[in-house]
């Protein structure tokens, strides 16, 4: 391995390390729920998520689940859902 590939390899392990470098701008994940497969996205501080009760409530179990994931790295709070520990 060269020293430019062993340099970028540390540099990436330190980016890894400090999530504070990392803001989440826009996304999309799809997320098997128990019944069916849900797409959830994520763009300019809002959720969005194709089960029924998103619609109705604007947060689902999806949505706060990409939340836990994420964690940190979004910024708070995310589309006014509720914080879970």
């Amino acid at each position: 391995m060269d020293y430019g590939i062993i340099g970028k390899v540390e540099k990436a392990k330190r980016y890894a390390e400090q999530i504070d470098r990392v803001r989440f701008d826009e996304f999309a994940v799809t997320i098997d729920g128990d019944n069916n497969p849900h797409q959830v996205s994520y763009s300019q501080g809002n959720w969005s998520c194709d089960c029924h009760f998103f619609a109705t409530r604007g947060f689902c179990s999806h949505t706060m689940a990409m939340e836990r994931i994420l964690g940190a790295m979004l910024p708070q709070p995310a589309n006014g859902t509720l914080a879970i520990a």
